[in-house]
């Protein structure tokens, strides 16, 4: 099974803060991941209902969590294009190493949201830190389901 387009529509459409390999086409697809950022940033700005005050300590925490969770999610999207180079003939020890990177990506994933919670309710009065991480986890699912209903299970 070819998995290729499947997974550039995945990372342009599906996932925003996927970065993808540097391609011709890589240009259209940042233009369009950064939309999705921007988007995404427009959704907290509007349920959050920021003061002048908060805005100025929860914008800097909120940037430096992306720049952390691309990362991982760059990570991700590089354990995905393993198992679907390898999905016609993907063997134990492929299939081992596939499942143990997507474990890990998950633990630091989780990890990484706890401690920029904190940081996001030590910065935000407790409604409010609460929303954002509403926010947070209603995002991450939706995406999260759109992308795992795209990737076909091993064989």
């Amino acid at each position: 099974m070819k998995l290729g387009p499947l997974l550039l529509a995945l990372a342009v459409t599906a996932v925003p803060t996927l970065s993808l390999a540097q391609s011709g086409a890589a240009t259209d697809e940042q233009i369009l991941l950064s939309q999705l950022m921007t988007d995404k940033k427009a959704v907290y700005a509007k349920n959050l209902d920021l003061t002048g005050s908060e805005a100025e300590k929860f914008w800097p925490i909120y940037d430096e969590y992306e720049v952390k969770v691309k990362k991982l999610d760059d990570r991700f999207l590089s354990n995905l294009n393993t198992f679907a180079e390898k999905y016609d003939s993907l063997s134990d020890p492929d299939a081992a190493a596939v499942l143990k990177e997507k474990m890990a990506i998950e633990k630091e994933r989780m990890a990484l949201k706890q401690e920029y919670t904190k940081k996001v309710a030590k910065a935000l009065p407790p409604k409010k830190a609460l929303r954002y991480a509403q926010l947070e986890t209603r995002i991450e699912n939706m995406v999260r389901r759109d992308v795992y209903s795209l990737i076909p299970l091993a064989n």
